[in-house]
């Protein structure tokens, strides 16, 4: 049986615009009209008012997203930017907190419970799997992923190497030559894309600088501030301790900083601190980071979706379909060249 996709690739437009040809909508030329109306003849499409219905995004007026962990800044901070951009279009969202439980993974993007609820999907800081990308594709769901991309979806991110290669080798150009690394170090199934990336950009800028990682120098920070205290106080109690720490998030590092401070270990004198993001926080503790335009990121994901869903560009402007964006060094009082240097 024809869809409402085959007729958007026999024309080469939105399955949006089709919908709204076919129900006689305005916002559509009537050069696209009659192409879309040609087709449908000419395959025999036979309407549905649920596949046509979820197209036009009118059903529901809903937008899922779904997160790893929504009581993390970062995640917050992207559901803020998606959430203001898709209320100014009259959409609700509803949330979905994965909490790093793959079960529950399972059930939001393998089951009817979002296909049922919402009328598009935001995926943020999973790398969806193949039998996801089918699933989802079968049900005609549009969705966008943020922090990873595949090919079938649109998405938004930062370059997570490149991010890791710029607070490493700040480091490597103060001087500094053994550099711990804490972050996560395993994704428990989950698939997660940016820690994995971050791990291997600095990994990559050590052996370009003649180092070879330790991966002893590698600790689990759990992209919290516990976790970065654990592995602060961890760092804190060797007797090699490194003299520089690059952290994968901010909050890790904000952890590592105060068990410095419970140590009586200075810095940026005798340690020196990285993180990333640019937390609201971190300037008030002098915190050197990449900064990431986190809640832009949400503000795009969202105006991607609102294409999907409504395939005109004039009321909140065009987006690519895969966009990447800048990051940038913000040097503070955190990071300094290791003691006894020239």
């Amino acid at each position: 049986m024809t869809s409402i996709n085959d007729l958007a690739r026999e024309t080469g437009v939105s399955t949006a615009t089709v919908s709204r040809a076919l129900r006689g909508l305005p916002r559509v030329s009537e050069e696209t009209r009659a192409k879309v109306m040609d087709a449908a003849l000419r395959l025999g499409y036979v309407p549905s008012p649920h596949a046509v219905g979820l197209a036009s995004g009118g059903q529901t007026r809903t937008v899922a997203i779904v997160v790893l962990f929504v009581t993390r800044w970062f995640f917050a901070t992207v559901v803020h930017g998606a959430e203001q951009v898709l209320r100014e279009r009259g959409y609700d969202v509803l949330l979905y907190n994965i909490g790093g439980d793959p079960d529950a993974r399972r059930r939001v993007l393998l089951t009817q419970l979002v296909t049922k609820r919402a009328d598009a999907l935001i995926v943020v800081g999973l790398g969806p799997t193949p039998e996801e990308v089918l699933w989802l594709s079968r049900h005609g769901m549009p969705v966008v992923t943020l922090g990873s991309r595949v090919r079938e979806w649109p998405s938004v991110r930062v370059d997570d190497d490149a991010v890791a290669r710029t607070a490493v080798s700040h480091l490597l150009e103060l001087g500094h030559r053994r550099i711990a690394y804490v972050g996560q170090l395993s994704d428990e199934g989950l698939d997660l894309a940016t820690p994995r990336a971050r791990l291997e950009g600095y990994r990559a800028s050590l052996r370009e600088a003649g180092i070879e990682p330790d991966p002893g120098l590698e600790l689990e920070g759990r992209f919290t501030l516990e976790g970065g205290h654990d592995a602060g106080e961890e760092l804190m109690r060797r007797a090699d301790r490194p003299s520089a720490v690059f952290c994968a998030s901010d909050e890790m590092a904000f952890g590592v900083l105060y068990a410095a401070r419970e140590a009586g270990v200075r810095v940026p004198e005798e340690l020196s601190v990285v993180g990333v993001d640019d937390h609201e926080m971190a300037h008030y503790v002098g915190l050197t980071t990449v900064r990431q335009p986190v809640l832009q990121q949400g503000r795009v994901a969202a105006r991607q979706i609102l294409q999907r869903l409504e395939g005109d560009d004039r009321e909140y402007g065009h987006v690519n379909e895969h966009v990447e964006l800048p990051t940038e060094l913000v040097l503070r009082s955190s990071t300094a060249p290791p003691c006894g240097s020239a």
